[in-house]
């Protein structure tokens, strides 16, 4: 159910209009290093509470505690924010809805990290390209080869057209500012104590689950947007890449990422997944896609317009949805 604030105006053409205002302040600034990022604040707050209650007993039942806990402070807070804002005047709280809702999206920002590792491709800088890799993923970026630093960066981009963009999209279009913050913090949780090591195996437990549901259907109509948007760019394997989809997806780690990982492996006819290296400890990846062909430097451009194709296909589907739920 849309958050509804009483403008006088169609709440759902309201939505939508502010959810594009959205989209274009994101593509337009991204995030600049001198407005206050909330992400950041969420951060902190999570830091606060994980300190004071990640120790002693009833780890698991604990670690719900900060996951409840954060979660209704940014939802209470968001929505205290964005009412307030409409209360003032109306033309107040549709600009602070298109700030927040385009705090939580990464298009901009996802779109130069890649851009980042492949201009030093180009120009054969495969240090400064391990450098920018390194910014944006975990793994160790020191000794790869350009094939690679291409992998790790198409895989980067892949996923996180989910965290990034679709999935807040999707949670801004049934709640507004309020859900879509929500998101963000879910999402922020699972980065920071969803891990599966000695200190957050069992507190960081709720916070990946949440993160997980929050991720399932989104990740699932990610992968169909993707599938859509390569009707119009060329030489998709567009065949191939349900094949290796419904294959692959199931492999990956986490339920999600793999979905959207695997449609760009089997449009790009490229393998993805493979052997990684975290502070020197070998990791290895479920492989998605076939060896059709090593990896270029061009796969990081072409994964980029899958991005981009995937998030719009994304958006005009929610929109359909909206329009539909009004006209009915």
């Amino acid at each position: 159910m849309v958050f509804v604030f009483d403008t006088g105006y169609d709440p759902i053409l309201m939505l939508c209009f502010i959810i594009v205002a959205a989209i274009l302040l994101d593509l337009l600034i991204g995030d600049p290093k001198w407005i206050p990022h909330p992400v950041v604040q969420i951060g902190k707050l999570i830091t606060f509470i994980e300190s004071r209650l990640n120790k002693g007993k009833y780890i698991v039942n604990k670690g719900y505690l900060l996951t409840v806990s954060v979660i209704s402070v940014v939802f209470l807070v968001t929505y205290l924010i964005v009412y307030v804002s409409y209360h003032f005047h109306i033309f107040v709280g549709v600009l602070v809805e298109i700030y927040i809702i385009s705090t939580t999206i990464a298009i901009k920002g996802l779109r130069s990290a890649a851009v980042n590792v492949f201009i030093p491709l180009t120009s054969g800088d495969l240090q400064e390209a391990r450098y920018q890799l390194s910014m944006i993923v975990g793994r160790d970026t020191k000794e790869l080869s350009e094939s690679e630093i291409v992998r790790g960066t198409v895989e980067t981009v892949a996923e996180n057209t989910v965290d990034g963009i679709t999935a807040p999209l999707f949670w801004a279009f049934i709640g507004g500012a309020p859900l879509a913050m929500v998101y963000r913090a879910i999402n922020t949780l699972d980065s920071m104590v969803g891990h599966k090591n000695e200190q957050f195996l069992y507190f960081g437990r709720a916070s990946a689950k949440l993160d997980d549901v929050a991720n399932w259907l989104p990740a699932r109509i990610t992968a169909c947007s993707m599938w859509v948007a390569s009707f119009v760019i060329k030489g998709s394997h567009k065949l191939h890449a349900w094949k290796i989809t419904w294959r692959d997806a199931r492999k990956h780690p986490s339920p999600n990422s793999g979905w959207s990982e695997a449609m760009v492996a089997g449009l790009l006819g490229i393998q993805l997944g493979g052997m990684n290296y975290y502070n020197g400890v070998e990791s290895k990846r479920a492989l998605m896609g076939e060896t059709y062909r090593t990896l270029r430097r061009c796969d990081i451009n072409k994964a980029i317009g899958y991005m981009h194709g995937g998030w719009i296909v994304f958006f005009m589907f929610g929109v359909s949805v909206l329009l539909g739920i009004r006209w009915m």
